[in-house]
């Protein structure tokens, strides 16, 4: 298309289709394409309606809700005059039903050590430490800032500030010391939870110091719980510096949930900024806790006896919802484990699948495709029957890589769920559901009950079919945020600004004649190609597909003839780069795409810069194609090495 200039041409075909496997969809919840739809169907005619009718026989409530929503654009509250408490979904009401000797989870530590709690177990662990909290002066909507590894306790201090109203804002344990200061600045924290340390890779990563260090910059925290993890020696300044075990030690497992409104902030999580300082996304009790959890049910098809794990962090949306929140609330026997995929060997995560027999896998496209540089030899060696569904979740996953996960992990009898979302939208947006909608290598497929998507040009006008677009969303949903912590007009102008009364995601996509959605990039990574908007996802997509490369990352850089030249890089499955290698790659791009997604320049790396959480942070690989300064946030950067070393190898 190249005169309107606000559509995206897509030059990917991907015709492969996998119906739901019989066996599966008999048993499934949601059983066909007919069922699916009638329940989309339902939700589109009347939202608040369909959601009140969820929300009401799903969650306890102290006082019912007098109305389902209101909705001033751009802000909504659900489930207005109710008050509930996410904690007590989790946790009380299993107690009630008779499941307290349920379990509730099965935690792994990266040396091997291991902890199994029931629900009832986990109750009296997280009524303990709401009571420690409370003794250390926290109320009602103190905001709570949480560092810690991935063990049982951050899921305790989670569920326990929800227990008694407080906010928490957790932190991934790997951000600098400015990065948590700033954080805890941002938020006015009040208390700081981390850890004497957590391993990673075999070694201890020194939380308490990073957190000394941020707490000096950070005079808003009076008061610091440090868990006793690594036994490495730790400096605790009197007064301010408490032992987690000792607090514990004498205090009551006696903690009623506290009612709070539906409105009640839950918990802040910062996102980065791509210009500016890191973004609070704030979400609330009642909403977000009915939405988690009944996705987490339809997406993941959860039955009473599986095993789930999710190998997100709690310092992610993904942890919060998909680890913490929603599967706790439906009752599910989840597994953590702490340290990293490849340690002591790269077939970690299979060993523990084989170990604990997991029904379900829900990880990123990032580690899948390390999975596959590192060689199918590490997952033959294991069992992988358990399993009965894969998922994925935090970009876009490319055919090559979807393909490798349904054959080599799945056995060629797993389901995959290919989901998108956000976390400004709390959970899961569009997803296939297992036992009902057939997938597609690369597309997230259909939208969910209750979500109701578009695909727009910048004048808010919609796209052709297998055009690409902007995607909205053009009906409030209980999981959206409620704002940006402490800035209303951010919110506002980021989000509800570009279309009229749509939420402006910030991907592109596009819709195919079967009507399945996909993403097609971040809105900014849009490469515009002599008049022709290209996604760098189907250029990167393309590139994947050759045998030689693990990862691959597209962008524009400026070109006066095109306006903007294809820059690519390349992450090798092994041996050394080559001129000859760089023809192949262009002759590949081209024979897959066509001559228009040709680079102009394929630059190799041994790493591409990512975000902690694994996303490839392509602004950054702009500022290095076009010769220029990085600026803007770089908080969430995994590895500052890897510019240096991109840099360093252009020159």
């Amino acid at each position: 298309m190249g005169e309107g200039g606000s559509q995206i041409d897509s030059v990917m075909q991907e015709t492969r289709l996998f119906p739901p496997p019989g066996e599966f969809s008999k048993h499934a919840k949601i059983k066909n394409l007919a069922e699916y739809q009638e329940l989309w169907e339902r939700a589109r005619r009347n939202p608040a309606e369909f959601w009140a009718d969820i929300a009401r026989s799903e969650l306890h409530w102290f006082e019912p809700f007098t109305t389902a929503l209101v909705w001033r654009e751009p802000n909504a509250e659900w489930f207005v005059g109710g008050k509930t408490n996410a904690s007590y979904n989790c946790l009380d009401a299993h107690l009630l039903q008779g499941r307290g000797d349920r379990t509730a989870i099965i935690w792994e530590g990266e040396p091997g050590d291991e902890v199994r709690w029931t629900y009832r177990q986990l109750h009296e662990q997280v009524c303990k430490f709401a009571n420690v909290l409370t003794s250390l002066g926290i109320e009602c909507g103190d905001v709570v800032s949480i560092y810690m590894p991935l063990v049982p306790e951050l899921v305790v201090a989670m569920l326990a500030c929800a227990r008694i109203g407080a906010v928490h804002s957790v932190i991934f344990a790997g951000f600098s010391a400015e990065a948590v200061a700033e954080r805890n600045r941002d938020a006015d924290a009040k208390l700081q939870i981390t850890a004497d340390g957590g391993w990673r890779r075999g070694k201890v990563l020194p939380l308490k110091g990073t957190v000394d260090e941020a707490l000096d910059k950070s005079p808003c925290v009076q008061k610091c719980v440090v868990l006793k993890r690594t036994n490495n020696p730790v400096s605790m300044r009197a007064g301010r510096d408490y032992w987690w075990h000792e607090l514990m030690e004498d205090a009551s497992h006696d903690c009623p949930a506290l009612p709070v409104d539906s409105e009640n902030t839950l918990f802040i999580l910062y996102t980065s900024g791509s210009t500016g300082k890191p973004k609070g996304i704030r979400h609330t009790t009642a909403g977000y806790n009915i939405y988690v959890k009944k996705t987490f049910e339809w997406v993941f098809d959860h039955r009473e006896e599986d095993i789930y794990w999710c190998t997100a962090d709690c310092g992610w949306i993904t942890g919060h919802s998909y680890v913490v929140y929603g599967p706790l609330s439906a009752g599910a026997q989840i597994l953590l484990y702490e340290g990293a995929p490849n340690h002591p060997a790269e077939d970690r995560f299979w060993a523990l699948i084989e170990k604990y027999r997991v029904n379900i896998l829900y990880t990123a496209p990032t580690a899948i495709r390390a999975f596959i540089k590192w060689g199918d030899e590490h997952v033959e060696k294991h069992d992988l029957s358990s399993l009965r569904l894969l998922g994925t979740v935090g970009e876009g996953i490319n055919p090559e890589a979807w393909m490798w996960y349904h054959e080599k992990i799945g056995g060629g009898r797993c389901p995959i769920v290919d989901t998108w979302w956000q976390t400004e939208t709390g959970g899961i947006m569009m997803s296939p559901l297992p036992g009902a909608i057939a997938t597609k290598p690369g597309s997230c497929t259909l939208p969910l009950p209750g979500i109701v998507p578009a695909i727009v040009d910048e004048q808010g006008s919609p796209v052709p079919e297998n055009h690409g677009g902007w995607l909205v969303m053009t009906h409030p949903w209980p999981g959206m945020l409620r704002g940006i912590w402490g800035d209303d007009a951010r919110y506002r102008e980021q989000y509800w600004s570009k279309v009229p009364h749509c939420y402006l995601a910030g991907d592109n996509a596009r819709r195919d004649p079967d009507g399945y959605y996909w993403i097609m990039g971040r809105i900014d990574d849009v490469l515009n190609v002599s008049g022709h908007r290209l996604s760098t996802i189907e250029i990167e997509s393309a590139l994947v597909s050759h045998p030689a490369v693990a990862e691959a990352a597209a962008v524009g850089r400026p070109d006066e003839l095109k306006g903007e030249a294809v820059a690519v890089f390349v992450v090798l499955r092994s041996g050394e780069p080559t001129e000859s290698l760089k023809s192949e790659l262009r002759q590949h791009v081209r024979k897959e795409i066509g001559a228009l997604a040709q680079p102009d320049d394929i630059r190799f790396t041994n790493s591409l810069p990512k975000t902690r959480s694994g996303k490839i942070m392509r602004r950054l690989l702009r500022d290095i194609a076009a010769g220029r300064a990085t600026v803007g946030d770089t908080s969430t950067l995994e590895d500052y090495t890897i510019l240096a070393q991109i840099r360093g190898d252009q020159e």
